[in-house]
């Protein structure tokens, strides 16, 4: 399988059964970034040496303006998309294989932790992953220990604040809290 081919059947939601060629696939990814984020979270690096094992990571170019702090955690990267002067703390955990997509000037947390799978609800199929992309705007702020969970788009300029639970879409312009999150003002 191609990185090309693994990302078409996932973007398009198609479930990954086990066994399967796309579930293979995910463990060779794994084993990838893995080596990369060993790298990453080694030693010192700077910002320009760390947005380059960044980009390695991801498989594509990444913006200049990126400001990244270790560690930083995930289990496939290659389906991870940046926009610019997006800044991300220490301790952030992605699981891209379902596609993340960050607008520009968004601020993730310390332990900031965005999740793009599901497993299946059947206890005969539970081995079997549902992607779901999140999408985050632009002028986002994640508070630290903010969890994302598959298929949730946050608006422009929300605020979701520390520790909460995102399970559902959040508005522009709001700002969400608690577990799960709800919005509890308007911006």
């Amino acid at each position: 399988m191609e990185l090309n081919d693994f990302l078409d059947y996932v973007n398009s939601g198609n479930r990954i059964t086990a066994p399967s060629e796309e579930l293979a696939y995910c463990s060779y990814l794994s084993q990838e970034a893995l080596k990369i984020t060993a790298q990453i979270n080694s030693g010192y690096h700077g910002p320009n040496e760390l947005r380059q094992l960044f980009a390695q990571l991801c498989g594509q170019p990444v913006n200049e303006t990126l400001r990244l702090i270790p560690p930083f955690y995930t289990d496939c990267g290659k389906n991870i998309h940046l926009g610019e002067n997006v800044f991300l703390n220490a301790g952030c955990t992605f699981q891209d294989q379902g596609g993340i997509t960050i607008g520009d000037r968004v601020l993730i947390g310390h332990h900031g932790t965005i999740v793009t799978l599901n497993h299946d609800f059947d206890p005969d199929k539970r081995q079997d992953l549902h992607p779901s992309p999140v999408f985050i705007g632009n002028d986002v702020w994640l508070g630290s220990n903010v969890t994302i969970l598959p298929g949730v788009t946050i608006g422009d300029g929300a605020i979701i604040a520390a520790g909460a639970v995102v399970n559902r879409n959040i508005p522009a312009r709001t700002i969400a809290a608690g577990v799960p999150a709800k919005v509890i003002k308007e911006i």
